[in-house]
C-alpha cells in the first residue's frame, strides 16, 4: 500500500478534501489505487455528507485504473496519486517520472488496447496533461452527480 493524508475538515464550495498516495509501481499498485480511491469517496461521502454517485464512483475506479496502469506501464520508479473532491467534482491526478505527454490515438474499432486515454478523455469534465520539471501530470476531473448525465439524456 501507499502512504496517504487526509484532510479534517469539511471543504467549502472551492476548497477540496485531498489525500495523495505514493504508489510503489509493482503488480498490486493499481488494486490499491483503486481501494484508495473507493475508501476516498466513501468517506467524502458519509463523513462530509458530499454527494457521490455510484457512476462518480465507478468512473473515478476506472480514471485512477487507467491512468495508474499507464503510469506503470510507460514510466520507471514510483507513482503518486492525489485525490481532491469538493461539493461538485473529483479529481484524479497521477504524476509519473516519464515526460513524454500522452496523446489519444483516433478512434479506431480494430485496434486491440490502447484505449485507455481515450476513454477517460471521453468520460471526465476536463483532462489537463502538464509536463514537469520531472515527468509529467496528469489531472482528470468527474462530476459528482449524474445531474449532468441526465439533462444530457433527456
Amino acid at each position: 500500500m501507499g502512504s496517504h493524508s487526509n484532510g479534517d475538515s469539511c471543504p467549502g464550495p472551492d476548497e477540496p478534501l485531498r489525500a495523495e498516495y505514493a504508489l510503489r509501481g509493482d503488480d498490486g499498485c493499481i488494486a490499491d489505487a483503486r481501494h484508495h480511491a473507493a475508501v476516498f469517496l466513501d468517506q467524502a461521502h458519509t463523513q462530509h455528507e458530499l454527494p457521490v454517485s455510484a457512476r462518480a464512483r465507478d468512473l473515478t475506479q476506472l480514471v485512477v485504473s487507467e491512468l495508474v496502469t499507464n503510469a506503470r506501464k510507460y514510466a520507471p520508479g514510483p507513482v503518486l496519486m492525489e485525490l481532491r473532491i469538493t461539493a461538485r467534482a473529483v479529481e484524479v491526478v497521477v504524476w509519473d517520472s516519464d515526460p513524454t505527454v500522452p496523446t489519444p490515438l483516433a478512434p479506431d474499432p480494430g485496434r486491440i488496447g490502447q484505449h485507455g486515454l481515450e476513454i477517460v478523455k471521453a468520460i471526465t469534465e476536463e483532462l489537463i496533461i502538464e509536463q514537469e520539471p520531472v515527468g509529467k501530470r496528469i489531472t482528470a476531473r468527474l462530476a459528482l452527480t449524474d445531474t449532468a448525465v441526465r439533462r444530457s439524456a433527456g
